[in-house]
């Protein structure tokens, strides 16, 4: 069993700053890729990003690129979500999730096997 625990989230104010980080207590968290999601009030879960294995690939949604930066550190089984220049429409739950068991695609909710509780993330205007 994988467990994913969030944090870093909170309320902040619209061109502020947060860095949400996920923990995982997977052995092996260095060999799969992890993804970033959130999901509004009344709205569907949607992708914001994913980081491959070592790092060296990220990928976004068109509406967080620019304004947001993946990164992990393997030896800390720790992914990390930068999120600077916040608006309010970036408010949600944002829940990081790891891709065990198949290769489809990280932008699909899917194609990840153990999912965290998330954190809420709050921008006033």
């Amino acid at each position: 069993q994988v467990q994913l625990v969030e944090s870093g989230g909170g309320l902040v104010q619209a061109g502020g700053s947060l860095r949400l980080s996920c923990l995982a207590s997977a052995r092996s968290f260095s060999g799969f890729p992890m993804g970033w999601f959130r999901q509004a009030p009344g709205k569907e879960r949607e992708f914001v990003s994913a980081i491959n294995w070592n790092g060296d690939g990220t990928f976004y949604a068109d509406s967080v690129k620019g304004r947001f930066t993946i990164s992990r550190d393997n030896g800390k089984n720790t992914v990390y979500l930068q999120m600077n220049s916040l608006k309010p429409e970036d408010t949600a739950v944002y829940s990081c999730a790891i891709q065990l068991y198949n290769s489809a695609s990280l932008y699909e909710e899917r194609s990840y096997d153990y999912w965290g509780q998330g954190t809420q993330v709050t921008v006033a205007s």
